[in-house]
């Protein structure tokens, strides 16, 4: 079934952010440290700063959008030979790096740059190499978007526009056509795979969400991560888990490339959009850098291009803004005690 809205009100984001925040807990710093990731050095705090309401304090948001500014000082602008781009690792990022080929020509003649690609495994090594100033562009998955705009001074541009003219994506429980799993209530004494901690379709939304109808996960059903997203709808369709809630663009795709057929699952629950990855860049590359990367997103010949071919129903890119489009995002992981830090980073851990 179709929920029309999920919109947190005040008052019950309160109340499931109490009961959930225990299930949500950002994890450990010893748990970063388990990613590989090297700490980075220490960065001295914006100076002079009127505003930096949630974002890391290397960081300033003097215009109040949410976003890390650009620098002031000149001398703090970079202007790097070699742009290097990376997309978010929903599956294997070698899935992606060949879709985006067309594109990474075009971006580098548009800004007269050489384009690198840069495979990152898991949200958090993309957040980080960005925080760390080696990744420049990037296509961020949703619910790991926020954590790179408050730690990683991350600056949403755009996102890819479908057919249809929308831009994002649901959050679908599915299950396989022959589960006796029928609604909600069903999931009761189940196992059911989610994503990850900090995926917004594959583990956040869906803890919010679903205890607003009464289902709570780690009570009600035992959870079970899968890392990926395609894990979780492979492992529902050989048996291993007996539901799982994901993202509908990645069971779009896995559809077109003939992984299952089209009548091998059920959807049980669909919520009403997320907005999908955001493409943008690192706050601090000059402002007539940020601008050609912006040109090249929007004047991308998507027809017929290598990414045309991957993303079937998609049709190119259009401007998006990230205080208003990722207002849901951002209140369903208030609601599940994520806090934007350092220490928190951990847990966008695939």
């Amino acid at each position: 079934m179709t929920i029309s809205t999920f919109r947190i009100e005040a008052g019950r984001t309160r109340r499931l952010g109490a009961a959930l925040a225990a299930a949500a807990r950002p994890v450990l710093l010893a748990a970063l440290l388990a990613t590989g990731l090297a700490l980075p050095a220490a960065a001295q705090p914006a100076q002079g700063c009127t505003n930096r309401g949630e974002l890391d304090e290397r960081y300033c948001d003097a215009n109040r959008d949410l976003l890390a500014d650009t620098p002031t000082e000149r001398n703090r602008h970079k202007d790097p030979a070699t742009l290097v781009f990376s997309f978010t690792p929903v599956e294997d990022p070698a899935v992606y790096e060949g879709a985006f080929a067309d594109f990474l020509v075009h971006l580098a003649k548009v800004t007269g740059k050489k384009v690198r690609w840069y495979a990152a495994e898991s949200y958090a090594t993309q957040v980080e190499a960005m925080r760390s100033g080696r990744l420049h562009i990037a296509g961020v998955a949703s619910g790991a978007t926020p954590y790179a705009v408050n730690l990683g001074g991350f600056v949403p541009q755009v996102a890819m526009q479908k057919n249809d003219g929308t831009t994002g994506y649901t959050l679908q429980l599915i299950t396989r056509a022959d589960s006796p799993v029928k609604s909600l209530a069903d999931l009761k004494g189940r196992r059911v795979a989610h994503v990850a901690p900090s995926s917004n379709s594959g583990d956040t939304a869906p803890r919010v969400l679903f205890a607003g109808l009464g289902v709570v996960a780690d009570r009600d059903y035992t959870v079970l991560y899968s890392g990926k997203h395609d894990n979780s709808i492979m492992g529902v369709l050989n048996g291993d888990y007996d539901a799982a809630p994901v993202a509908s663009n990645v069971v779009v795709l896995m559809r077109d490339r003939g992984l299952f057929k089209p009548d091998a699952l059920r959807v049980v629950y669909e919520s009403r959009p997320f907005p999908g990855a955001a493409f943008g860049v690192a706050h601090d590359l000059t402002p007539a850098l940020q601008a050609k990367i912006l040109e090249a997103f929007l004047g991308y010949p998507f027809a017929g291009s290598s990414l045309a071919r991957e993303f079937k129903e998609y049709r190119g890119f259009v401007p998006i803004g990230y205080e208003r489009d990722w207002a849901d995002i951002r209140a369903i992981q208030k609601a599940s005690g994520a806090t934007y830090t350092h220490e928190s980073l951990g847990k966008l851990e695939r």
